[in-house]
């Protein structure tokens, strides 16, 4: 295993552990997908690189839309569950509240 190949690996599985053990605020769990979503997104840009065919081009790009379209719908939920309950503590939350 390459350097860089084990710094994307390590990154990806710190953030995957940061959504699995630090669960107090959405912001918190949010960041972490964000992280994970950009190790991979690097992850698939130098595979592509080492590689050297354009055929894996759109997969990165793809990922990148996605990984955008993810962090708005995630802020959009933080602000809406921090105007009904006042906090973005996930302990606070249930699914049997409106």
């Amino acid at each position: 295993m390459t350097p860089i190949h084990f710094t994307f690996t390590s990154a990806f599985m710190l953030n995957l552990a940061g959504v699995a053990f630090q669960r107090t605020h959405l912001i918190s769990v949010l960041l972490c997908l964000e992280g994970m979503m950009l190790s991979l997104f690097l992850a698939f840009s130098l595979w592509t690189l080492q590689l050297s065919s354009a055929n894996f081009s759109p997969a990165a790009m793809l990922l990148l839309a996605f990984s955008a379209c993810e962090a708005s719908a995630g802020l959009a939920l933080l602000v809406a569950t921090a105007r009904t309950h006042g906090t973005d503590r996930l302990q606070n939350l249930s699914l049997l509240q409106c």
